[in-house]
């Protein structure tokens, strides 16, 4: 939320095969993206696992994690996996947490009577815990006493909330330093919702840089209307103040299509990554030093 150019980068959504994603991942660093984003849906691939294979395989390339559902991992052990990665990875990883999809937390029986709640005290225990901060918490989800990790990073990565609506939105303001959009919200959407997070923002006294994700949906009709058309598509979320504009392939209807995941990842690299913003993509490295 900076009114500064913003990073390219594509998504691998949980359709992608695991066997095809570090092809997509090459095809993303070669081309120049910045970042590839990653989503988890119960029964799919582990985010996490995935971001690791990817951050060993490229060189680069900036992983995001949006979103981990905060009622799936208990925040030790998500505290515990995004410090091993970004130690390992400096620099590389923006670990984004969520409510999840409430009917898979339903039958997995990790549903949160009140999500907010849970997110908040999530939230709460997890960026202290990757500062390396001892935690105490007697919540009305996340019990911890005298919790510290032994291995913090050296330096913490952003946090990111995935949010919708606006409690929300509100609350990604408050204890997160980015917020992630989903699929599906227009630029006019997005410049409400960021009224609301900055209600949050004000309620924590944050007026630093803070991240905007927003999920773009990019199919084969707007494809085939070519590289300059696109970038003025996609321009319009950076001018709503998306300072990250993740790329989801999809179908004519707006649902996840992965067929050409690589392709469609060397083609935004290498055709409309110069012409978004007039060539002027800050890197993530530029973002890192804002973090």
């Amino acid at each position: 939320m900076d009114g500064g150019a913003a990073v390219l980068a594509v998504v691998a959504t949980p359709e992608l095969p695991t066997r095809e994603l570090l092809a997509v991942a090459r095809a993303a660093e070669e081309s120049g993206l910045g970042e590839l984003w990653l989503w988890e849906d119960v029964y799919r691939q582990s985010a996490v696992a995935q971001a690791g294979a990817v951050l060993g395989a490229t060189e680069r390339l900036r992983i995001g994690l949006g979103v981990m559902p905060a009622p799936l991992r208990h925040v030790v052990l998500a505290a515990m996996d995004v410090a091993t990665l970004v130690e390992m990875f400096p620099g590389r990883l923006t670990p984004g947490i969520g409510h999840g999809v409430q009917s898979w937390m339903e039958e997995i029986g990790a549903r949160a009577a009140s999500p907010l709640t849970l997110l908040r005290e999530y939230s709460q225990a997890l960026r202290p815990l990757l500062h390396g901060e001892a935690v105490t918490s007697d919540g009305r989800y996340v019990h911890l006493g005298d919790a510290r990790l032994v291995w913090p990073p050296a330096s913490a990565p952003p946090l990111y909330v995935g949010a919708h609506g606006p409690r929300t939105l509100r609350l990604a303001g408050e204890v997160g330093d980015g917020v992630i959009f989903q699929l599906g919200v227009s630029p006019d959407d997005a410049r409400s919702a960021l009224v609301t997070v900055g209600e949050g923002r004000a309620v924590r006294g944050h007026d630093g840089w803070f991240g905007v994700c927003a999920y773009v949906g990019v199919d084969a009709d707007l494809r085939a209307e070519g590289a300059a058309a696109t970038a003025a598509h996609l321009q319009r979320w950076v001018d709503a103040g998306a300072t990250t504009v993740a790329v989801v392939p999809v179908t004519p209807d707006g649902e996840p299509d992965m067929s050409d995941a690589a392709g469609t990842a060397a083609w935004l690299g290498a055709e409309v990554r110069p012409l978004l913003a007039g060539d002027s993509l800050r890197s993530s490295s530029t973002r890192d030093e804002r973090s």
